[in-house]
């Protein structure tokens, strides 16, 4: 119970990574406030899930690359709660699509989700935490932080983003005690990963060097970990929990060069 009487807030919470966040922070004694866009009835899912666990959870809607909807989800639970301890900008959407097919649409759908959203939220956080000079922002990568993802150029770009400005958020709130990091997954199975390909779990644990494919609580601890008092001293760092899978290179030949 290393965050009892902690509240936090995870974006996109409905279903999938989310939802294992969400999952992992409860079962370390937080209480949570279970974001979603349009699916009230995975939100509520989860958040029930989360209350048989001891905590207090509900669902708060919001669109994350609106300010003026991010306003209000903050104004909801804070109504509910004293305070925010920790956000987890989890929200995120891709388009799957060749880099010279991409729409202009799509490239902005991408971009406002993922990069704006995350700014919005931890600007909108970040004024709350300086008022108790403590707070946490964890910020959701991806494997793609470090190695560009075919026809995903719009959720490459938004990521390797959110990367850079976790780093500037960092120096700008370490002042205010307000610790920043980013967590970058590689392959997780959950909801979306199984349609993008019936072998996705086989074909990603037989490059992974770990073995197996990464699981929505792998990710979960981390984030309890980034949130309690033992990475006081942790900031501006991201943290990969992919198996090693973004770390290995790609030789020609078993064995390395030889």
């Amino acid at each position: 119970m290393k965050l009892k009487d902690k509240t936090a807030i995870v974006t996109g919470a409905s279903g999938g990574l989310g939802r294992g966040i969400a999952l992992a922070l409860a079962e370390a004694g937080c209480n949570v406030a279970v974001n979603y866009l349009d699916d009230l009835t995975g939100a509520e899912s989860t958040a029930e899930t989360l209350r048989a666990l001891g905590v207090s959870s509900f669902p708060v809607q919001a669109d994350v690359a609106s300010s003026a909807q991010v306003q209000k989800m903050y104004d909801e639970v804070l109504r509910r709660t004293t305070r925010v301890d920790i956000l987890v900008n989890n929200a995120g959407v891709q388009v799957w699509s060749p880099l010279l097919d991409l729409s202009e649409q799509d490239w902005d759908w991408v971009i406002r989700t993922n990069l704006k959203g995350c700014f919005l939220c931890t600007q909108r956080a970040a004024r709350h935490m300086r008022e108790h000079s403590q707070g946490v922002i964890i910020n959701i990568g991806s494997g793609s932080n470090k190695v560009p993802f075919p026809n995903l150029a719009a959720y490459t770009a938004s990521k390797g983003g959110i990367e850079m400005f976790t780093r500037a958020a960092a120096v700008e709130l370490g002042p205010y005690g307000i610790r920043v990091n980013c967590i970058a997954p590689g392959a997780i199975e959950v909801e979306r990963t199984q349609r993008e390909a019936a072998n996705f779990s086989e074909a990603w644990a037989q490059i992974t060097p770990i073995g197996r494919i990464g699981l929505p609580k792998d990710v979960g601890n981390a984030v309890v970990f980034l949130a309690t008092d033992e990475a006081a001293f942790i900031s501006g760092q991201t943290l990969w929990v992919d198996g090693a899978a973004f770390t290995q290179p790609r030789w020609p030949h078993d064995g390395y060069g030889g």
